[in-house]
């Protein structure tokens, strides 16, 4: 997962809807189930994907009040301890 990513995705949803998001996310797990995607395609997905799902966490927290700059620095937090 990206920061950076993450913050450009909370933008969008920002300035568009969480919707759009969504969408994203269904239909890029229906294409990682298609026949012929490569392994170097899944890794790209799934890490789009990755994003995608941190920043609806972002989202999530900044909607139950938290501050957006709490709100990334928590969920990178968490995505850190639980690799380590």
């Amino acid at each position: 997962m990206r920061l950076p990513v993450i913050k450009h995705i909370v933008d969008f949803v920002d300035q568009n809807d969480e919707d759009w998001v969504v969408e994203t996310i269904e239909l890029l797990e229906h294409l990682a189930e298609a026949k012929g995607i490569k392994d170097e395609e899944l890794d790209v997905i799934g890490e789009i994907l990755s994003n995608l799902y941190g920043s609806l966490e972002v989202v999530k927290q900044v909607k139950e009040g938290a501050s957006r700059k709490d709100a990334m620095n928590d969920f990178m937090k968490r995505v850190t301890g639980s690799i380590n």
